[in-house]
């Protein structure tokens, strides 16, 4: 070695533990090719399964992040657009695939809808006003993998199915606000309490092959009424 040249420097424990928070994030996208391989053989209960773990990473890892500070440590690789790639993957294009591929719609409009959630959402991803300074969402907030799971949970009708389908993606480019759970202080004990119990009965969902009972489904109802309603109570304007 030149003796001019100074020797690699080892990463410091807060690099590492930074990266270790970027391949954190990017366990989701394994989480989504874990999902697609079950939906490919119609086991949707395995592949909710798989998009449940990526929406837990998907709701943890910003924590993480920001408490370790990870942009300021690892200026080179962007929290953001890694975000965005597997944002893309787990909540639009392997839900697009069980949507198109369910049986659940029309077969004659199936895959045309499943390109429309696919584009849609990709969209939505794009938007760089996809949230407000508040942190509420703009518009349906490209929730696919949710979606999907209402739809494998209720079986409504193929046309209804299909309607919704469509609706949400009108939704998309309404601006009306949707609550972040977590980053949104205005009722957020409610909010995670509610998010928590919806967890857990989803869980029981998918355990269940997707038919948990009545009650199960009623209270998974109400839930996302909740949550879709909240967002019309945001006392914030900017």
């Amino acid at each position: 070695m030149d003796p001019m040249e100074s020797p690699r420097r080892p990463p410091t424990l807060r690099a590492v533990a930074a990266f270790a928070v970027h391949v954190f994030t990017a366990c989701g996208a394994a989480c989504a090719l874990l999902a697609l391989l079950a939906a490919v053989g119609a086991q949707w209960p395995q592949m909710f399964l798989w998009l449940g773990l990526a929406l837990i990473i998907d709701g943890v890892d910003g924590t993480f992040a920001r408490r370790l500070r990870v942009a300021e440590v690892l200026p080179r690789w962007s929290g953001d657009s890694l975000d965005l790639v597997v944002d893309i993957v787990t909540y639009v294009f392997v839900p697009a695939y069980a949507i198109a591929a369910s049986g659940l719609l029309p077969p004659s409009v199936a895959v045309a809808l499943g390109l429309v959630v696919a584009v849609t959402g990709s969209l939505y991803f794009a938007d760089r006003r996809m949230k407000t300074t508040d942190h509420y969402f703009r518009g349906f907030p490209a929730l696919w993998n949710v979606a999907a799971f209402y739809l494998f949970l209720l079986k409504p009708p193929s046309w209804l199915g299909a309607a919704l389908v469509a609706t949400l993606a009108a939704l998309t480019f309404v601006p009306f606000h949707f609550i972040h759970p977590v980053r949104i202080p205005h009722l957020r004990a409610l909010t995670m309490a509610a998010l928590i119990v919806w967890a857990l009965l989803a869980i029981l969902a998918v355990l269940n092959n997707l038919e948990p009972g009545f009650w199960t489904v009623a209270t998974l109802c109400i839930l996302a009424i909740y949550f879709v309603g909240i967002g019309f109570l945001r006392r914030h304007h900017p």
